[in-house]
């Protein structure tokens, strides 16, 4: 008998092709960058009502200034409710001169164009003048640049010539200007009085007289009568102002009072003239005033006092 034929084994199932899932890999979220931020911000964010800016009015504007630049300071006006006005007269007589400067026991001088002019202080003033003495021995007190009181002495005859000198106030070194130093060129003086003649004089003056004030007041009505009759006096410097909008004051006895009118008050720039001993006007700081600040007046005690005094003399 043959061998049985062998039963043909099962085969294991051949394998089926597998369907690959491709499974997208999750993204790792970054954190929004500061400009994402707000940028997310400005698009959540409710949008703003839009405002509608007031028209301004060209007398309001503010201009613009730029940075590190000096501001101007605006002057005061009329519509500043109590404010002050910025300009206050006063009777006034200052200015610069620029000359050698000596001292001869202890007296001053200061020459200007081959000029000699007597050069002395109040007592307030000792300071400057004892300074002024040291830098004249430290220097040789040439060229100094001075500030000063213009001093006019007028003689009774008419004919006589007035005398000019000089008070001393301070002097510039030439290491900073400021104040009157700064504001007045060599020989400038600022003058304030009354644009008036005198009896002793044939030049127009402007009168400079003592500016009021209680506590001058005060010392007047105490002081001896020689030291009255020096504070008292005024300064009445010759100005030759050939084209000024008012005419000097000039005292008529023909007249009744009156009749007289008065002296206006005028404030001018004008140069010294060693030449002549003169001052020439330069220009015109304000509008003539015919209201004079109060200024002490002398009464009729004080005038009798005054000439009492120039007889003891």
């Amino acid at each position: 008998m043959g061998k049985a034929a062998k039963k043909p084994q099962p085969q294991p199932d051949a394998p089926q092709p597998q369907t690959l899932l491709f499974i997208e890999p999750k993204q790792l979220e970054e954190p929004p960058t500061p400009i994402q931020e707000v940028v997310q911000e400005t698009i959540a964010a409710p949008k703003p009502t839009p405002i509608i800016p007031k028209p301004v009015k060209k007398s309001a504007a503010v201009p613009i200034v730029p940075p590190n630049a000096a501001v101007p300071i605006a002057p005061l006006s009329q519509d500043d409710g109590d404010a002050k006005p910025a300009h206050q007269p006063i009777f006034q007589a200052v200015g610069i001169i620029v000359g050698h400067v000596s001292f001869v026991e202890g007296k001053g001088t200061v020459t200007i164009a081959q000029k000699e002019y007597s050069l002395f202080y109040a007592s307030k003033h000792r300071y400057a003048y004892d300074a002024l003495q040291k830098e004249v021995e430290a220097t040789g007190g040439q060229d100094m640049r001075l500030i000063v009181y213009p001093k006019v002495v007028h003689f009774p005859k008419r004919e006589q010539l007035y005398r000019m000198s000089f008070q001393l106030v301070g002097f510039d070194r030439g290491r900073f200007r400021e104040g009157i130093a700064k504001e007045l060129q060599d020989f400038e003086f600022r003058l304030c009085g009354l644009w008036q003649f005198i009896p002793v004089c044939q030049t127009p003056c402007i009168s400079v007289f003592k500016n009021f004030n209680q506590e001058r007041l005060s010392y007047i009505k105490q002081a001896e009568p020689d030291k009255k009759v020096q504070f008292m006096k005024a300064s009445h410097v010759p100005l030759i102002w050939r084209d000024a909008p008012v005419r000097p004051f000039r005292f008529n006895p023909k007249l009744d009072k009156e009749q007289q009118g008065h002296s206006s008050f005028v404030e001018v720039l004008a140069k010294f003239l060693p030449q002549r001993d003169v001052f020439g006007f330069s220009e015109l700081l304000s509008e003539p005033m015919e209201k004079a600040p109060s200024f002490l007046k002398a009464g009729k005690k004080d005038k009798a006092e005054a000439l009492l005094a120039r007889m003891a003399r």
